[in-house]
Protein backbone atom coordinates (compact mmCIF):
# COMPACT_ATOMS: atom_id res chain seq x y z
CA UNK A 1 0.00 0.00 0.00
CA UNK A 2 1.19 3.15 -1.05
CA UNK A 3 2.39 5.40 2.16
CA UNK A 4 4.17 8.30 0.69
CA UNK A 5 1.90 9.34 -2.04
CA UNK A 6 0.60 13.00 -2.25
CA UNK A 7 -3.04 13.65 -3.49
CA UNK A 8 -3.69 17.48 -3.09
CA UNK A 9 -7.02 18.87 -2.88
CA UNK A 10 -7.10 20.62 -6.38
CA UNK A 11 -6.09 17.50 -7.75
CA UNK A 12 -8.80 15.55 -5.74
CA UNK A 13 -11.18 18.09 -6.03
CA UNK A 14 -10.76 17.22 -10.47
CA UNK A 15 -10.39 13.63 -9.97
CA UNK A 16 -13.01 12.94 -7.49
CA UNK A 17 -12.82 11.58 -3.73
CA UNK A 18 -13.62 7.89 -5.05
CA UNK A 19 -10.52 7.87 -7.50
CA UNK A 20 -8.27 10.03 -4.75
CA UNK A 21 -8.93 7.22 -2.81
CA UNK A 22 -8.54 4.29 -5.23
CA UNK A 23 -4.89 6.21 -5.85
CA UNK A 24 -4.05 5.94 -1.96
CA UNK A 25 -5.40 2.85 -1.08
CA UNK A 26 -7.26 0.70 -4.00
CA UNK A 27 -6.26 -1.00 -7.47
CA UNK A 28 -5.57 2.34 -8.89
CA UNK A 29 -2.69 2.66 -6.36
CA UNK A 30 0.52 3.59 -8.60
CA UNK A 31 3.81 1.20 -8.54
CA UNK A 32 7.15 2.28 -9.79
CA UNK A 33 7.09 4.69 -12.16
CA UNK A 34 9.02 7.78 -13.88
CA UNK A 35 9.21 11.14 -12.23
CA UNK A 36 7.44 13.27 -14.58
CA UNK A 37 10.07 15.72 -13.66
CA UNK A 38 13.33 14.29 -13.56
CA UNK A 39 12.50 11.36 -15.40
CA UNK A 40 14.70 9.15 -12.72
CA UNK A 41 12.73 6.30 -11.13
CA UNK A 42 10.38 6.81 -8.30
CA UNK A 43 8.29 4.47 -5.72
CA UNK A 44 5.80 5.64 -3.66
CA UNK A 45 6.33 2.87 -1.23
CA UNK A 46 9.88 4.08 -0.56
CA UNK A 47 9.72 8.02 -2.26
CA UNK A 48 7.41 10.54 -1.06
CA UNK A 49 5.46 11.07 -4.20
CA UNK A 50 3.09 13.75 -5.60
CA UNK A 51 0.22 13.35 -8.08
CA UNK A 52 0.48 15.38 -11.06
CA UNK A 53 -2.65 16.24 -13.22
CA UNK A 54 -2.38 17.78 -16.33
CA UNK A 55 -5.37 19.42 -17.93
CA UNK A 56 -6.06 20.43 -21.50
CA UNK A 57 -9.16 21.73 -23.17
CA UNK A 58 -10.52 18.07 -23.88
CA UNK A 59 -8.62 16.18 -21.66
CA UNK A 60 -6.27 14.81 -18.71
CA UNK A 61 -3.39 13.12 -17.98
CA UNK A 62 -2.53 11.73 -14.03
CA UNK A 63 1.18 11.84 -13.43
CA UNK A 64 3.70 10.78 -10.42
CA UNK A 65 6.62 12.75 -9.39
CA UNK A 66 9.08 13.29 -6.70
CA UNK A 67 7.93 15.32 -4.07
CA UNK A 68 11.21 17.16 -3.94
CA UNK A 69 10.89 17.95 -7.50
CA UNK A 70 7.19 19.11 -7.92
CA UNK A 71 4.53 19.16 -5.16
CA UNK A 72 1.09 17.86 -6.29
CA UNK A 73 -0.75 19.96 -8.43
CA UNK A 74 -3.37 20.73 -11.30
CA UNK A 75 -1.02 21.98 -14.40
CA UNK A 76 -3.35 23.61 -16.83
CA UNK A 77 -1.82 23.52 -20.25
CA UNK A 78 -3.30 23.58 -24.04
CA UNK A 79 -4.65 20.41 -26.08
CA UNK A 80 -1.70 20.39 -27.89
CA UNK A 81 0.86 20.96 -24.86
CA UNK A 82 -0.70 18.03 -22.85
CA UNK A 83 -0.45 15.66 -26.15
CA UNK A 84 3.29 16.59 -25.80
CA UNK A 85 3.26 15.85 -22.42
CA UNK A 86 1.79 12.25 -22.75
CA UNK A 87 4.75 11.73 -25.76
CA UNK A 88 7.20 12.76 -23.10
CA UNK A 89 5.58 10.72 -20.34
CA UNK A 90 5.60 7.72 -22.41
CA UNK A 91 9.14 8.50 -23.44
CA UNK A 92 7.53 8.86 -27.18
CA UNK A 93 9.97 12.19 -27.77
CA UNK A 94 13.76 12.71 -28.92
CA UNK A 95 16.67 12.55 -26.39
CA UNK A 96 18.77 15.20 -26.51
CA UNK A 97 22.01 15.71 -27.35
CA UNK A 98 25.31 14.24 -25.85
CA UNK A 99 27.07 17.20 -25.80
CA UNK A 100 25.34 19.24 -22.69
CA UNK A 101 23.60 21.73 -24.68
CA UNK A 102 20.13 21.72 -26.26
CA UNK A 103 18.52 24.40 -28.45
CA UNK A 104 15.74 24.43 -30.93
CA UNK A 105 14.90 27.02 -33.75
CA UNK A 106 12.26 29.61 -33.71
CA UNK A 107 9.03 29.09 -32.43
CA UNK A 108 5.49 30.98 -32.74
CA UNK A 109 4.13 33.16 -29.85
CA UNK A 110 0.81 32.14 -29.70
CA UNK A 111 -1.34 34.66 -31.06
CA UNK A 112 1.64 35.17 -34.19
CA UNK A 113 2.87 37.90 -32.49
CA UNK A 114 6.37 37.17 -32.97
CA UNK A 115 8.53 34.47 -33.59
CA UNK A 116 11.11 33.41 -30.82
CA UNK A 117 14.08 31.48 -30.57
CA UNK A 118 15.04 29.39 -27.41
CA UNK A 119 18.00 27.65 -25.81
CA UNK A 120 18.54 26.14 -23.26
CA UNK A 121 22.01 25.79 -20.94
CA UNK A 122 23.89 25.84 -17.76
CA UNK A 123 24.98 29.55 -16.44
CA UNK A 124 28.09 29.24 -13.69
CA UNK A 125 27.11 32.05 -11.01
CA UNK A 126 29.17 32.28 -7.75
CA UNK A 127 30.36 28.63 -8.27
CA UNK A 128 26.84 27.05 -8.90
CA UNK A 129 25.45 25.98 -11.86
CA UNK A 130 22.15 27.21 -13.07
CA UNK A 131 19.63 25.95 -15.36
CA UNK A 132 18.98 28.75 -18.08
CA UNK A 133 16.67 29.39 -21.05
CA UNK A 134 17.62 31.91 -23.68
CA UNK A 135 15.05 33.82 -25.65
CA UNK A 136 16.18 35.55 -28.86
CA UNK A 137 13.61 37.06 -31.60
CA UNK A 138 14.60 36.15 -35.52
CA UNK A 139 13.21 39.88 -35.88
CA UNK A 140 12.44 43.18 -34.30
CA UNK A 141 9.53 43.22 -31.62
CA UNK A 142 7.07 45.40 -32.68
CA UNK A 143 4.54 46.90 -29.57
CA UNK A 144 1.48 45.79 -30.09
CA UNK A 145 -0.95 48.35 -32.16
CA UNK A 146 2.31 49.59 -34.12
CA UNK A 147 3.92 48.54 -37.12
CA UNK A 148 7.96 49.51 -36.26
CA UNK A 149 10.26 49.97 -37.18
CA UNK A 150 11.46 50.22 -33.56
CA UNK A 151 12.48 46.74 -31.57
CA UNK A 152 10.26 47.50 -28.43
CA UNK A 153 11.24 43.31 -27.26
CA UNK A 154 13.08 44.52 -24.35
CA UNK A 155 10.94 47.42 -23.20
CA UNK A 156 8.25 45.24 -23.56
CA UNK A 157 9.49 42.28 -20.79
CA UNK A 158 11.00 44.96 -18.55
CA UNK A 159 7.36 46.58 -18.53
CA UNK A 160 6.22 42.86 -17.79
CA UNK A 161 8.86 42.54 -15.42
CA UNK A 162 11.88 41.69 -16.32
CA UNK A 163 15.46 43.58 -15.28
CA UNK A 164 18.04 44.68 -17.06
CA UNK A 165 21.44 42.79 -16.92
CA UNK A 166 24.78 44.82 -16.43
CA UNK A 167 26.32 41.73 -15.02
CA UNK A 168 25.51 38.10 -15.50
CA UNK A 169 27.56 37.06 -12.37
CA UNK A 170 24.34 37.72 -10.42
CA UNK A 171 21.53 35.62 -10.22
CA UNK A 172 18.01 37.56 -11.80
CA UNK A 173 15.11 38.96 -9.27
CA UNK A 174 12.37 36.47 -9.01
CA UNK A 175 9.64 37.68 -11.23
CA UNK A 176 6.02 36.58 -9.58
CA UNK A 177 3.60 35.35 -11.63
CA UNK A 178 5.64 33.47 -14.48
CA UNK A 179 6.97 30.13 -14.18
CA UNK A 180 8.42 27.03 -16.10
CA UNK A 181 6.46 23.89 -17.18
CA UNK A 182 8.54 21.25 -17.62
CA UNK A 183 6.76 17.77 -17.73
CA UNK A 184 8.45 14.39 -18.34
CA UNK A 185 11.14 15.90 -18.64
CA UNK A 186 11.28 18.07 -21.29
CA UNK A 187 10.44 22.03 -21.89
CA UNK A 188 6.72 22.62 -22.81
CA UNK A 189 6.32 26.22 -21.90
CA UNK A 190 7.18 29.23 -20.15
CA UNK A 191 3.60 30.52 -18.65
CA UNK A 192 2.83 34.23 -17.64
CA UNK A 193 -0.28 35.59 -15.75
CA UNK A 194 -3.77 35.61 -16.79
CA UNK A 195 -5.53 38.56 -17.30
CA UNK A 196 -7.69 39.97 -14.47
CA UNK A 197 -6.23 36.96 -11.91
CA UNK A 198 -7.04 34.38 -14.31
CA UNK A 199 -5.02 31.58 -15.07
CA UNK A 200 -1.27 31.20 -16.68
CA UNK A 201 -1.28 31.40 -20.42
CA UNK A 202 1.84 30.42 -22.67
CA UNK A 203 4.01 33.36 -23.06
CA UNK A 204 6.20 30.77 -25.12
CA UNK A 205 5.44 27.06 -26.05
CA UNK A 206 7.20 24.42 -27.77
CA UNK A 207 5.29 23.03 -30.77
CA UNK A 208 7.31 19.80 -29.87
CA UNK A 209 8.62 19.71 -26.45
CA UNK A 210 12.23 20.72 -25.70
CA UNK A 211 15.15 17.81 -24.41
CA UNK A 212 17.10 18.95 -22.06
CA UNK A 213 20.45 17.59 -21.18
CA UNK A 214 20.85 15.13 -17.80
CA UNK A 215 22.89 18.11 -16.45
CA UNK A 216 20.15 20.72 -16.90
CA UNK A 217 17.26 18.56 -15.06
CA UNK A 218 19.61 18.00 -12.15
CA UNK A 219 20.22 21.82 -11.80
CA UNK A 220 16.60 22.40 -12.16
CA UNK A 221 15.67 19.58 -9.74
CA UNK A 222 18.31 21.12 -7.24
CA UNK A 223 17.17 25.24 -7.63
CA UNK A 224 13.60 24.51 -8.53
CA UNK A 225 14.49 28.02 -10.55
CA UNK A 226 14.73 28.27 -14.06
CA UNK A 227 17.05 31.73 -15.25
CA UNK A 228 15.09 33.45 -18.40
CA UNK A 229 17.58 35.64 -20.58
CA UNK A 230 16.35 37.44 -22.91
CA UNK A 231 17.96 39.75 -26.33
CA UNK A 232 16.85 41.21 -29.34
CA UNK A 233 17.54 39.65 -32.21
CA UNK A 234 21.33 39.39 -33.60
CA UNK A 235 22.58 39.33 -29.90
CA UNK A 236 23.31 36.22 -29.07
CA UNK A 237 22.71 34.19 -32.18
CA UNK A 238 22.87 29.79 -32.22
CA UNK A 239 25.67 29.10 -30.34
CA UNK A 240 26.69 25.50 -30.33
CA UNK A 241 28.95 25.56 -26.74
CA UNK A 242 27.63 26.92 -23.60
CA UNK A 243 31.03 28.98 -23.09
CA UNK A 244 30.33 30.79 -26.41
CA UNK A 245 26.63 31.15 -25.19
CA UNK A 246 28.06 32.49 -21.51
CA UNK A 247 30.40 35.14 -23.57
CA UNK A 248 27.15 35.97 -26.20
CA UNK A 249 25.35 36.94 -23.06
CA UNK A 250 28.26 38.84 -20.92
CA UNK A 251 28.69 40.84 -24.37
CA UNK A 252 24.85 41.66 -24.78
CA UNK A 253 24.94 42.98 -21.22
CA UNK A 254 27.84 44.87 -22.06
CA UNK A 255 25.90 46.25 -24.39
CA UNK A 256 22.87 46.76 -22.49
CA UNK A 257 20.86 44.20 -24.76
CA UNK A 258 19.92 41.57 -22.13
CA UNK A 259 17.33 41.16 -19.60
CA UNK A 260 16.62 38.26 -17.32
CA UNK A 261 14.41 37.13 -14.57
CA UNK A 262 13.93 33.58 -12.49
CA UNK A 263 11.33 31.77 -12.27
CA UNK A 264 9.95 28.92 -10.57
CA UNK A 265 8.13 25.35 -12.00
CA UNK A 266 4.87 25.77 -12.85
CA UNK A 267 2.62 25.04 -9.80
CA UNK A 268 5.32 25.53 -7.20
CA UNK A 269 5.42 28.18 -4.73
CA UNK A 270 5.82 31.90 -5.87
CA UNK A 271 4.06 30.97 -9.63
Amino acid sequence: MPRMLDVSDEVRAEIGDEEADRLLAGPDAPGSYDCTSCRTPGDPESDPTSTVLFVGDETAVLAFAHAGCIPSQVVSVSEEQLQGAVRSITGDSPAPGADGFSGEGPQAVPGGQAVLGITSGLVLIQGDLHPALVVEPTAPIARPGTTGPGDDFLPLLIEQGFVPVTDTAEVPSALPGWSVLLAGGQLHAVLQPGVDGGPQVAWWQAHQALSVTDGWRAAVNKTQRVLIYAAPVGSIGQQPREDLLRDALDKAAINGKLVAASMPLAGTPGA
